[in-house]
Parts: structure tokens; sequence; C-alpha cells
């Protein structure tokens, strides 16, 4: 039954997916907080679709961190819930990803009418500058920047080492971190189609400031809270640790 339900999903996914980016190409020319409407409207689409095919739900805690300016987020990246969770979650926001994506038909085309900060991951002290210069533009007008250290999608429980293009980002912008743990590659895994039925912990941390401080300083700060956070709400580091027999 959750293979059919999740199915069922996917197929809504797609279909909602063609046509919010045919909306998209078609209101080009529009301001972007309007255009950014729409893609938080195909976000919450997909969310409450969701947890109405397939009882995925999510509870989120530290709502008050969230800062009244424009800030970066620093989110951990295990599937592709948090994409659509965070624009949800946040003012709004662009992403910083990887080119390839902008290839994707449909999806791609509807995401690059979003001002998003797409990079080649292979072209080193290019893409930092890139993210650097593109990042502060959209800061500067008020945009939220949204950015996954870890770079791609990692299973629960796995960690990968961290890029430094944010934390760089933040030390020369001078803009707030937020950073956002979860577990939601439990529930909706990468490169998994079956979904998992439960409830997606999502935990919004205290603001970490830049200001004075270098780049490896803030990446150690707030990778160390995330790993911290991380090993409180998942279920997959809690078994490995024996932290739920203890209990």
């Amino acid at each position: 039954m959750q293979f059919i339900r999740s199915l069922i999903f996917s197929v809504s996914m797609i279909i909602a997916t063609v046509l919010i980016s045919l909306v998209l190409l078609l209101s080009a020319f529009l301001p972007f907080r309007l255009r950014s409407r729409a893609g938080r409207a195909y976000a919450a689409y997909v969310v409450g679709t969701l947890k109405i095919l397939c009882g995925v739900d999510y509870q989120v805690k530290g709502r008050e961190n969230i800062p009244e300016g424009a800030a970066i987020i620093f989110s951990k990246h295990q599937s592709t819930w948090e994409t659509y969770a965070l624009q949800l979650l946040f003012p709004s926001q662009v992403w910083v990803l990887k080119r390839e994506l902008m290839w994707v038909p449909f999806f791609g085309w509807g995401m690059a009418m979003l001002k998003p900060i797409s990079i080649d991951r292979s072209s080193g002290r290019k893409a930092i500058k890139q993210i650097i210069t593109q990042g502060k533009a959209r800061l500067d007008a008020g945009i939220w920047v949204t950015i996954f250290p870890e770079g791609t999608r990692i299973a629960p429980g796995e960690y990968k080492r961290w890029g430094m293009g944010g934390a760089i980002l933040a030390e020369e912008s001078a803009y707030p971190i937020v950073p956002v743990a979860h577990n939601a590659g439990e529930f909706w895994g990468r490169r998994e189609f079956v979904k998992r039925p439960g409830t997606i912990q999502v935990v919004i941390g205290p603001v970490i400031e830049p200001r004075g401080r270098k780049a490896a300083e803030i990446n150690s700060e707030v990778e160390n809270w995330m790993r911290t956070t991380m090993a409180e709400i998942s279920t997959v580091e809690k078994k490995a640790t024996g932290v739920e027999q203890v209990k």
C-alpha cells in the first residue's frame, strides 16, 4: 500500500512540477517576489500532498530563532523534502546549487526563474567568487540564501566534509547564519522511491553572527552545532550509538 501511495505522490509531483515550471517561465517578466510566491505555493502543495498520501508530517522547533532581516541558511541535506520545506519556513530565498540541475527539463527551467546561484563545483575559486558576488547581491536585496554545506544529499547517520563557500560568504558579507537540522532522510530517503510515514523533526538553531570571524571558525561552529543536534533528533544515529537501548 505504501508503494502505491508513493507512486501516486510521485506522479502528482511530476505533474505539479511541469505546471509550475510553465507558470514560472510565463511569469519571467514579473518581480522576483511574485515568482517566489508561486514557487512557495508549489512547495506547499508537495509537502501537503506528501502528508496526505504518504503520512509524512513534520514538526519544527526553534521558530523564534528566525531573524527579521535577510540571512544565510545552513541546512542539513538528506532528502528532497527540505528543498521544499525550507521555502515554507523562511522568507523568499535562493539556493546555491550545482549548475547541472538547470539542465533538467521543466524542473531546471522553472528553477532558473527563481534566481538560484548555480555553480560549477569543479571550478574551485571561480565558484567561491560566484557565491560571494551573487550571494551578497541577493542578501542586500533582502533575499535569503540557502546553502547545503555538504554539497549533496547524504544518507542519515553519514557525514561529508563541508564546503567553505557558505562560510566565506558569511565572512565577506557579515550576514548572520541560521543553521537548520532535520532527519528527513529517514522518511524520504536519497534515491528511495517509497516514502516512510512518520514525523520529520526540524530544528532551527540560534543565529550565528560572523562579524570579525574567519570562515574556518564559522564553519566549525555551525558544523559542531549540526552534529550535536542531529545526534539528538536522528533515530539512525541514536541506534548507532545505542542511546535508544539505554533509554
